[in-house]
């Protein structure tokens, strides 16, 4: 038999679907898989017994004929969604050992699907980060390397120990987070596919904030298809979240294979930045030819105020952050150090309980939303953010379908090669995908080519809003041109 954790998500489907193999045996080669691979970091907590007893409800579902679209399907899930009963910190330690009463949204629909739930997957901590460091249980290993070196490389993040147990193959999909690029950065430096959605288009309800004005849960899987299959599942609206849309969630699947002939893509000149390395420039060109060979029209757009989404993403972020962590106090759940009084209980606990990054961010916020900055910044700030927004509607008000740029300014780059003297270095890696959570709209980075020392490199796809399945269509087009990567196992 093939070894199971190679298969697609939609090969597994069929192989559940005819008989040839268990939800149980599936779910126990990625068991068995995820043990091999501990040296990655990608899991922070595995969870093989409930995998196993969700496998074979599964089992007995199929048996019954009572088959849900993910029915038996092994996902990881990121340590950002609350699991009931089972650890979940957001890989920081003020969270401790918290142990939700709830299951979130997003998870809860996984599961009424027929998922099994593999463990909980590593990311930055409070999803603050571009390369999966910051991780109050490690950083993570990326599965691919430069040609000829043993250099352990970033997954890139937040999403980290998604992309990279996807990567992997040590689940068949995973849930990841995106709130300035951390489901597309991460899917362009392990050759796998991340769609982050419309802003609205998933419940965050049980995913622990960052941002909540520019959070947004999505996929990361092997294919396109894959990840249209886990998008249906995990989209929908949600009145427990008043910023999730009531509109029906059309089958993500279907559009993989549809025509793109006469669809217009933008080409942004903006995006075309100086010292952008040459090979990310030709990965551009491939991509637009493949998409023009596929009866697309290609058309150059202007996005004039790219230039300030990151430096207005950054204020508005942070800030947001600030706010939503005034809760991590020492005093409901979680970490708690004593202190001679209440406010030195609060500082002692979050000095001890927030790495540095997130202190940073934490400080950042604060500062820009004191009484003699908040106008200065964050108002001006949120001013830039709807000029981006109104940049991306005069574009697809021409008639403009999707728009096609770069998903990251370089591949993978090694464990602690970058940020530490200068943050502002790593912040930078986010360049390309800011704009799309800035302006609400969805984004898919698509396996596209390989660098010269033989790492992945993304392609970046930008929809009109709740337009997701042309995402996916255009999606495929580049998937079946550029063909599929996998890592050459080391671990």
């Amino acid at each position: 038999m093939t070894d199971l954790t190679s298969l697609t998500l939609a090969e597994a489907r069929k192989g559940l679907a005819d008989k040839t193999f268990t939800s149980l045996e599936l779910t126990d080669a990625h068991l068995s898989a995820i043990e091999k691979a501990r040296v990655l970091n990608a899991f922070v907590l595995e969870t093989p017994e409930q995998a196993r007893s969700m496998a074979r409800e599964a089992d007995a579902r199929i048996a019954r004929g009572e088959v849900g679209p993910l029915a038996g399907i092994p996902l990881g899930i990121k340590d950002l969604f609350a699991t009931k009963g089972v650890r979940t910190t957001a890989c920081s330690k003020i969270l401790g050992n918290f142990v939700p009463t709830y299951e979130s949204t997003v998870t809860s629909q996984l599961w009424r699907d027929g998922a099994v739930m593999l463990g909980k997957l590593n990311n930055d901590e409070f999803a603050m980060g571009s390369a999966n460091e910051t991780s109050c249980f490690g950083p993570v290993g990326n599965p691919w390397r430069r040609e000829g070196s043993n250099t352990t490389l970033v997954p890139g993040g937040s999403s980290g120990g998604s992309a990279s147990a996807v990567a992997a193959l040590l689940c068949m999909g995973a849930t990841a987070t995106d709130t300035g690029g951390s489901i597309r950065q991460p899917a362009a430096f392990t050759a796998t596919v991340g769609i982050k959605p419309t802003y609205g288009r998933c419940s965050r309800w049980g995913i622990v904030a960052f941002a909540s004005s520019l959070d947004q849960a999505g996929p990361i899987a092997r294919t396109t298809r894959d990840a249209a299959m886990l998008l249906r599942s995990m989209a929908g609206h949600d009145p427990k979240d008043t910023t999730s849309v009531d509109i029906a969630v059309p089958d993500y699947e279907a559009a993989i294979g549809k025509s793109v002939k006469g669809m217009k893509i933008g080409i942004p000149k903006e995006y075309r930045l100086d010292g952008m390395p040459a090979e990310i420039e030709k990965l551009w060109e491939a991509g637009a030819a493949w998409l023009k060979a596929a009866g697309a029209e290609l058309v150059e757009v202007s996005l004039p105020h790219t230039k300030y989404a990151l430096p207005a993403y950054y204020i508005v972020a942070p800030a947001e952050a600030s706010s939503n962590l005034a809760r991590y106090d020492g005093v409901r759940y979680g970490l708690r150090e004593p202190g001679r009084n209440i406010i030195e209980q609060y500082e002692n606990t979050r000095a001890e309980g927030f790495g540095a990054e997130v202190r940073r961010r934490v400080m950042i916020g604060t500062y820009v939303l004191s009484a003699g900055y908040y106008d200065a910044y964050y108002l001006r700030a949120q001013k830039v953010r709807t000029l981006i927004k109104k940049d991306f509607e005069d574009c697809f008000a021409k008639g403009v379908n999707a728009i096609l740029t770069p998903a990251t300014p370089s591949a993978a780059f090694g464990i602690g090669e970058k940020g530490g003297a200068d943050p502002v270095e790593m912040y930078l890696n986010d360049i390309f995908t800011v704009t799309v959570n800035m302006a609400g709209l969805p984004g898919i980075a698509v396996p596209s080519g390989k660098d010269a020392q033989g790492l992945p490199l993304g392609l970046q796809l930008i929809g009109r809003p709740f337009e997701e399945e042309t995402l996916f269509s255009l999606g495929e087009v580049i998937e079946q041109a550029a063909g599929r990567f996998t890592p050459a196992r080391w671990w």
